[in-house]
């Protein structure tokens, strides 16, 4: 089977990128054009020139393909310029969906967030189904990633298009080169640069889990649904105390207000515009901190037999690779 791995420079889009070749699929790559290819290094997938900002590009990608994994996004919790990434997450979604519609792609798989997602007032597990509006939606990113996957619903319902939809937790593991703002917070806290917390909680799963997701929901997704693709549930305490045990270091104890930490964003986000260097805290990460942000998985491991491994394991590995890598000194 031929296969457009949109995002397999990235984090996750490279993790699918490996688990499709090893399955024995031919996969072919959207890439810009100078972009960092660290993470195609011997990989068996053919590099195609174009990006979700250049349309013009999408028809000829996907051209002669029988599968979609749309995993590229722009993913950052601040930008100077937010109506780049509405064109990129939204505009350019819409354009690779029309592109894959007229080239008769058979399959899709659309990797959006549980930042779409509905939080329960409580802290208790949300699902798929949480209610939730755009209204709800905290910044830039997580507006992008909600009308996008509008925009696929919609698309399912009034043009038939083939796509399943996947909402991966918080993924973390090797290769994540940027790296994410989640591997940001495991070099720092590995570093012993992170000396006190906000009482929060994130969903943590292993990216190839996540990765094995994806095709799950390719051979047994139905179309129009969309999956949580989490692990575990964690507080930050709790994951900044797992990592101090990896690494011989001492856990934080101190608990930051997150309303003590505003003023700081404030001052870290204009410092941002002046640099541009992506700031180390920001207002919408704090906001979003206010609600701990966990899932169930029990539709994915009802209906795709998604199985993923302890999140000690991807945090394990994340640790292990950004050390090799020289993030971590020592």
């Amino acid at each position: 089977m031929i296969c457009l791995v949109t995002g397999a420079t990235g984090f996750v889009g490279s993790a699918v990128a490996r688990k499709l070749i090893a399955a024995g699929h031919e996969v072919r790559v959207l890439v810009r054009a100078g972009s960092d290819r660290r993470n195609l290094a011997g990989l068996d997938a053919a590099p195609v020139i174009g990006s979700l900002d250049d349309h013009a590009s999408l028809g000829p990608a996907v051209k002669g393909c029988e599968a979609l994994f749309h995993v590229a996004a722009d993913y950052r919790l601040w930008v100077p310029e937010p109506d780049r990434m509405y064109r990129t997450n939204v505009d350019g979604t819409v354009a690779l969906m029309e592109a894959a519609l007229a080239a008769g792609v058979s399959r899709i798989v659309h990797t959006s967030s549980v930042a779409t997602l509905g939080l329960l007032p409580d802290g208790s597990d949300a699902d798929e189904a949480t209610p939730v509006t755009l209204a709800q939606m905290v910044g830039p990113y997580k507006r992008s990633k909600y009308l996008s996957e509008e925009a696929v619903q919609r698309l399912v319902r009034e043009r038939q298009l083939p796509a399943v939809i996947v909402n991966p937790s918080t993924p973390v593991g090797p290769r994540d080169v940027k790296p994410t703002p989640t591997g940001r917070m495991i070099v720092e806290a590995a570093s012993g640069k992170m000396p006190a917390f906000v009482d929060t909680g994130l969903n943590f799963a292993h990216v190839d889990d996540v990765a094995d997701g994806h095709l799950l929901a390719f051979a047994k997704g139905t179309v129009g649904e969309r999956y949580i693709l989490g692990g575990e549930n964690l507080t930050l305490r709790a994951l900044l105390a797992m990592i101090a045990g990896m690494t011989d270091r001492k856990p934080p104890t101190i608990s930051l207000p997150i309303d003590l930490l505003m003023p700081l964003a404030y001052g870290a986000e204009l410092y941002a515009r002046v640099t541009g260097k992506e700031p180390f805290v920001t207002r919408d990460g704090l906001t979003l901190a206010r609600k701990k942000m966990f899932f169930t998985i029990a539709k994915a491991r009802r209906d795709l037999s998604y199985a993923p491994r302890p999140a000690e394991d991807g945090i394990r590995d994340a640790i292990g690779w950004f050390r090799a890598n020289g993030y971590i000194a020592g």
